[in-house]
Formats: structure tokens, sequence, C-alpha cells
């Protein structure tokens, strides 16, 4: 999740040991960390609502219940990239006398474990591959999925202002001006790719496709084997597995490309980049390779989950493990489900 040039998810009142499920136990649900059943959260919220009806606070009680998810995904991500691309900036800003590559995937894992910790409530994804994968095999809405991805993208835009905002003198005295901001490729003091990856100058297209794609099949295929309570999985210590997971995958596979495996991690920074003046070479550069780490992690994320469930996944909320795949789901779901999914989102 950081680029090799410079460098993709609680307080409940009920805490169950299904990760991430949005509906009743057996809905299928999963995702990144343990959170609070959503219908069950909700619930706690409208409690709370008739406690303390007529009170000033009521207002925002209600909004709160109804944009938890959103919050939740939101800050998940902003954590995320503060301490992914805070790493990045301290060991380039610094000509690597504050830290190395290993440092680098040292802060993405730990990014990676403090925002499964914070938006632990909406099930952790933040990484909107992630979240598309659980709606394919695990049953998760797909009505919540536009509202995850915007509310990801847009935490990870504000955690890039900040990091920004904090390093910007120090970026300023590495540029060698305040009104010099360049990009790899462009330039040997270039500190664009504090913000989002840039793929190493050898690789070609095909190379920065597969890089990305298979980084992302990985990823995906350890979250649900982590979350696999009929395989020995994690439990309450999915975060810090996880932690090891983006350490692992930085460590083994992120020289090429960086390791995006995320768009939200990597197009919201760069949509920033280029706002804070960093020039249209932020998507021209490693031949437009912008797009990669915007379309990779989705099919490789696809491919993970699916070979998961194929060889080892027994549950039936798997299409794998339902006739046709799970397409009568699709076009006539049952009752049961219409009832686990409630959602005020």
């Amino acid at each position: 999740m950081g680029s090799a040039a410079a460098t993709t998810f609680p307080s409940m009142s009920t805490t169950h040991k299904e990760i991430g499920s949005p509906g009743s136990q057996d809905s299928g649900c999963t995702s990144l960390y343990i959170g609070s059943k959503h219908d069950a959260s909700i619930h706690d919220a409208s409690s709370g609502l008739d406690i303390v009806s007529g009170e000033p606070s009521l207002l925002w009680y209600k909004i709160r219940a109804y944009g938890r998810d959103a919050f939740s995904e939101f800050f998940g991500t902003m954590i995320l990239i503060l301490f992914g691309d805070g790493v990045v900036a301290q060991v380039l800003l610094s000509h690597g006398q504050k830290g190395d590559y290993q440092s680098i995937s040292w802060g993405w894992g730990l990014g990676v474990m403090l925002g499964v910790y914070v938006s632990g409530s909406s099930g952790a994804h933040i990484n909107p591959a992630v979240t598309f994968a659980n709606c394919i095999y695990r049953g998760f809405p797909w009505r919540k999925f536009p509202i995850y991805m915007l509310a990801q993208l847009l935490g990870a835009m504000c955690g890039a202002a900040i990091v920004y905002g904090n390093y910007k003198s120090a970026i300023d005295v590495y540029e060698g001006g305040p009104d010099i901001r360049t990009v790899p490729g462009y330039s040997t003091t270039a500190t664009a790719g504090i913000f989002c990856t840039y793929p190493a100058e050898f690789i070609t297209k095909t190379g920065q496709f597969f890089s990305e794609f298979l980084a992302s099949a990985i990823l995906m295929f350890v979250i649900f084997a982590l979350k696999d309570d009929g395989n020995l999985g994690a439990g309450p210590l999915t975060p810090l597995a996880l932690f090891f997971v983006i350490f692992g995958i930085g460590a083994c596979f992120g020289w090429e490309t960086g390791y995006a495996i995320n768009l939200a991690r990597d197009f919201g920074p760069r949509l920033v980049s280029y706002m804070l003046g960093y020039g249209h070479e932020v998507w021209a550069a490693g031949n437009y390779y912008f797009w990669v780490p915007m379309v990779a992690p989705f099919l490789g994320c696809t491919l993970g989950g699916w070979l998961y469930d194929v060889f080892l996944y027994t549950g039936l909320d798997s299409p794998v493990n339902m006739p046709w795949l799970g397409i009568k789901r699709m076009f006539r779901p049952s009752r049961r489900q219409q009832v686990a999914l409630p959602s005020p989102v």
C-alpha cells in the first residue's frame, strides 16, 4: 500500500463473534473485523432515542444512527491513510534517515490494523474492493456499496490532506521551494509518491496490472480465511493478523507498483495531490498508470474470494455453494434474507 518510488477495513453496545455481519448471524455478510450486528446497533441507537427523548442532542442521535456505517468507513480509511502516507512522508523527506522501505511496510500494516479497529461497527472494509467481494460472496447488501465506497474515498482524501498539511514545510524544503511540486519520473526530488503509488520505471503495463491484481487476490483470499470459523480463523486477533498480511504483501510484492490494492487508498490521495498543485503528471506518470489501482483490486479481490470459496469454504451463504451459483438468490431473495438485512442507510 506504499509506493516503491516513495512509498488499499469501539465503542459498541454488543460485540459478536460473527465479523462485520450486517444482518443476523446466519446471513453470511462477513467482512474484515468484529463489528456489532448492524440491526443490533440500530436497535440500540433507537432505544437510546427513547431514553433521551426531548433532549437537545436528539437530532444528532438520529443523524449518527442513520449514518454510522458511513462515518465508520470514513474514519477507518482516514486512519489508514494517516499512518500509511505519514510513514512514506517521514522516510522520503528525511532522506532515509528516519526509516527505510521496511518502515513503510510496518506503517501501512499499522494503518490497516488501527483502521480496522476504528471502523469495526461497519464491518471495517476500508477498501471498495473488499466491500465488492463481500457483496458477491457474503450477501452484503449491494445498496450499501456506493455509500461505503464514497465514505472510503472521502476518508482517504481527508487523510491525505492532513498528511500534506503536517509535512508541508518539509515538502517545501525537499522539493526546493513552496511553489515546486513534482511527480516520480519527472524529478529526482519528487514528493507526489507520498500520497499515491507510482510504478517502477522498468515495469510494463501488463506487469503493473498483474502486480496489483496478484496482491489484491492474496489479500482477499487471506481475509476470507481469517474470517472463516470453519477453518482455523483469527477471531478477535483478526486486526493483528491483517497487520502481518499487509506487512507481508508490502515486503514481498510491493516494490514494482507500491501495492495500492485499494481504489480509495490510491485515487483519493492522488486526486488531493492534483488539487494541491502536483499537476497533470499525477495522471500521466507511468504511462497513465493511475487507472490500474482503480480496476485491478476489484478483479483481484473477486478472484481471491472465488478461489477461497471454491476450494476451502463450506458455508452456505456463498453463491459458490448454492445451486446455480446463487443466481436464484439474486432475483428471488428469500424472506429470511430480506428480514436479516435491515438498515436505515
